[in-house]
């Protein structure tokens, strides 16, 4: 059965309200799978035979988390580090090439403005360009970019904003199920 599979990387997710609400927007779509990985793996100790089953078996893969110190969390740096390594490195032909032509889709909160990820702001950089390694990784990977979903204001965000921006995760969620490759109209 297709499926969207949604590992979610946040480090106090009961903090959060930004990615709960999107969350909880998703929970309820079709063929959506979503993994709390840091409450599956607290010590950080990662299941990595189960996390490339996992893998191989979604159509689509989107990496949602809190952008911290203009980087991913840790634990999903950690995932990368274990899953992806043995995927691309020690049984590609086996795992890694299985992977080839998934869409990507990087969901990223932020608790600053947008003008502040400008080369006049805040954060020096557009979010996009933090983005960057996550991109090469996709693209080393074979998977298929998808135009990134970002909410900025993520710890501001009043209940209205945040409905809004869950709303509109739905659509992009099922846009990306309707794309065979993920391309950028994902």
């Amino acid at each position: 059965m297709p499926k969207t599979l949604i590992l979610l990387f946040h480090p106090h997710l009961e903090r959060s309200r930004a990615n709960k609400a999107l969350c909880e927007a998703a929970h309820g779509l079709p063929d959506v799978e979503i993994v709390d990985m840091q409450a599956l793996y607290p010590d950080g100790r990662i299941d990595t035979d189960a996390e490339v089953h996992r893998l191989i078996a979604a159509d689509r893969i989107v990496f949602q988390f809190p952008l911290q110190w203009y980087s991913t969390p840790p634990l999903l740096k950690s995932w990368q580090d274990a899953v992806l390594t043995r995927m691309f490195y020690i049984a590609y032909e086996a795992e890694g090439a299985k992977l080839a032509g998934k869409p990507l889709l990087v969901v990223a909160t932020a608790g600053n403005a947008p003008d502040a990820y400008a080369p006049d702001g805040a954060n020096l950089f557009p979010l996009h360009d933090l983005l960057k390694p996550l991109r090469a990784t996709a693209h080393r990977c074979g998977l298929a970019w998808a135009e990134p979903f970002l909410i900025y204001n993520a710890h501001k965000a009043d209940d209205e904003a945040l409905q809004a921006a869950a709303e509109h995760y739905v659509v992009r969620l099922g846009r990306l199920a309707a794309t065979e490759s993920g391309d950028k109209a994902a």
